[in-house]
């Protein structure tokens, strides 16, 4: 994988961009549970801009299966290699914390775990029968890695039942090489046309970061692939650099750019979307799924 993009120089963020640093009761009360429970949410691994907002509403997305993932995107902030067994706990101390918080919408999301046999399909399957035993009347979004294309694993995670069920095709299929080297487009898109196969009660969302070098042609293709395979539900966001070694940002796409793909996406058939510099696959989860 070319590296070229190490140590790159950061561009300044335009204003639409800054978000205040998170403080405040509310946050520190998330952080506090989040850390008692021993659990990891994505909202901190992967750096979210987001963060302060979402705590202080009292709402956080659950990062299952650990904090460390088997392969290395090059655009994502989560720490990189494997660190043993998923945690057998994980499951219910997720129900407790989203109790604890009073949540009634609860995303639930994972790193890619390549090293366990299911690629951790059982746990989310467990982790969203717990929740849901814990709230009366929860609902449950969770947002999948493509467990390698398994297509029983994906079948384990619908027969628990969740809610919403979000895998993400993140980019375009030209910058996979540099931006997703170890994931495939076809196959995400596959995924996500199963779910219309094997559980059409469920609707499928995805999303994708703009900002990375893609073309107008190349998202509007994208997009229509997403529907073409049943995906009902979309977000799209601005890519942001984590950290001076990973992929820098190509542009930072107008707020009135995000408006008029929204505007197009809805035209092509998406029947909930929500687009914006800031949005995140989870950021308004809740409200979106409402808005069906």
């Amino acid at each position: 994988m070319s590296t070229d993009h190490r140590k790159t120089k950061r561009t300044a963020k335009p204003p639409w961009i800054r978000r205040r640093l998170p403080s405040g009761p509310e946050y520190e009360k998330i952080r506090s549970m989040v850390r008692e429970g021993k659990l990891h949410t994505v909202c901190q691994e992967a750096q979210c801009p987001n963060i302060w907002e979402c705590f202080s509403c009292g709402t956080a997305t659950f990062l299952i299966l650990g904090s460390r993932c088997t392969r290395n995107c090059t655009f994502c902030a989560v720490a990189h290699g494997p660190e043993g067994p998923p945690d057998p706990k994980e499951p219910s101390n997720v129900a407790e914390a989203a109790a604890a918080m009073g949540l009634s919408y609860v995303v639930v999301t994972s790193v890619t775990r390549d090293d366990v046999k299911d690629g951790g399909a059982g746990h989310f399957a467990e982790t969203i029968s717990r929740v849901k035993e814990k709230i009366p009347g929860v609902r449950v979004e969770v947002l999948i890695p493509d467990f390698a294309g398994d297509r029983a694993a994906l079948k384990t995670v619908l027969d628990a039942g969740p809610d919403v069920l979000n895998h993400n095709i993140e980019t375009v299929s030209r910058l996979y090489p540099k931006v997703r080297p170890e994931a495939d487009y076809r196959r995400s898109l596959q995924l996500i046309g199963r779910v219309g196969d094997m559980a059409p009660q469920i609707p499928a969302k995805s999303g994708m970061m703009l900002g990375l070098g893609e073309t107008e042609e190349e998202v509007r293709e994208t997009l229509a692939d997403l529907r073409q395979a049943g995906c009902r539900m979309l977000t799209l966001g601005q890519y942001l650099q984590p950290s001076r070694t990973h992929l820098p940002v190509a542009r930072y796409v107008t707020p009135e750019e995000f408006d008029a793909w929204k505007t197009a996406a809805e035209k092509m058939g998406f029947s909930q979307v929500a687009s914006g510099p800031l949005v995140r696959s989870s950021y308004h989860a809740g409200e979106l799924f409402e808005e069906k």
